[in-house]
């Protein structure tokens, strides 16, 4: 008698989902899956990554690219997110995408939100952003394969990594003048975030995003997402909250030294 199949994909909880948001947010660059058209085959690429506000992987890519090219002729596209580290590549976790690729018009004021967005990221693309043949995609996940490391496997849908609501149009608005009052006078505050909320070491992190979730932080090539206590219900709310987690961070930063001379 054959012995039931394992179900290999376990079920969905939240550290799955904070894990999968954490790869999407603090992806740099990612393994871009493209259908050929001349021929039907696949076609990988790597490509620079964002996000926008609500989630959704950006990239910036040229016309004359073969990827770009297959993307206006099927919109069909998958993205793998996730870096090796240290030891077998495949213990590492890692985030695939199954996406519908949307182009964002030149002039228009989604295009001027997600270059944006994307150039905070990736400030060495200024270089080439402005020319012509250069066109900025968005990437609408519909589903997501995460895998863990080894026997952590689950399934996510799109309302699982994407925020929705006023509160994407309404932080959008007061996004950039935010990231810029912070890393212009507040890069103490910011050095907080980092050590104490992403468990990260180094100097010269600043904001390089905010979203109803959380922040992304870069100090040069290197990346951390810092999660907020709760979600955003309301973009007033970013400040309070950046205040408290500071508190939080030097509170507990205080307690250590004491602990330490105690010892």
């Amino acid at each position: 008698m054959d012995e039931p199949k394992k179900d290999v994909i376990r079920a969905t909880d939240a550290e799955a989902i904070r894990l999968g948001k954490t790869l999407l947010r603090s992806a740099r660059f990612g393994a871009l899956a493209v259908i050929e058209p001349q021929t039907g085959s696949p076609l990988v690429s790597r490509v620079g990554v964002a996000t926008d506000i609500d989630g959704a992987p950006l990239i910036l890519v040229s016309m004359l690219s073969a990827h770009t090219g297959a993307l206006l002729a099927d919109a069909r596209c998958s993205l793998l997110l996730g870096e090796p580290g240290k030891g077998d590549p495949l213990a590492h976790p890692r985030l695939t995408l199954i996406c519908q690729a949307a182009r964002i018009e030149r002039g228009s004021s989604e295009h001027t939100r997600t270059e944006r967005r994307y150039l905070n990221r990736n400030p060495k693309a200024k270089l080439y952003a402005g020319l012509g043949d250069f066109s900025i995609f968005r990437l609408e996940p519909q589903r997501a394969s995460l895998n863990g490391g080894f026997g952590k496997a689950y399934q996510l849908d799109r309302s699982h990594l994407l925020t929705s609501g006023p509160i994407v149009e309404d932080l959008a608005a007061s996004e950039q003048s935010a990231i810029d009052h912070m890393n212009a006078d507040h890069l103490d505050a910011i050095a907080v975030y980092a050590q104490h909320f992403a468990n990260v070491s180094g100097k010269g992190w600043i904001i390089a995003g905010f979203d109803a979730d959380g922040m992304d932080l870069v100090s040069g090539d290197d990346v951390c997402r810092v999660f907020f206590p709760q979600p955003l219900a309301a973009a007033p709310e970013l400040r309070p909250i950046l205040v408290d987690m500071v508190r939080t961070g030097r509170a507990a930063a205080d307690a250590k030294i004491e602990l330490n001379h105690a010892e």
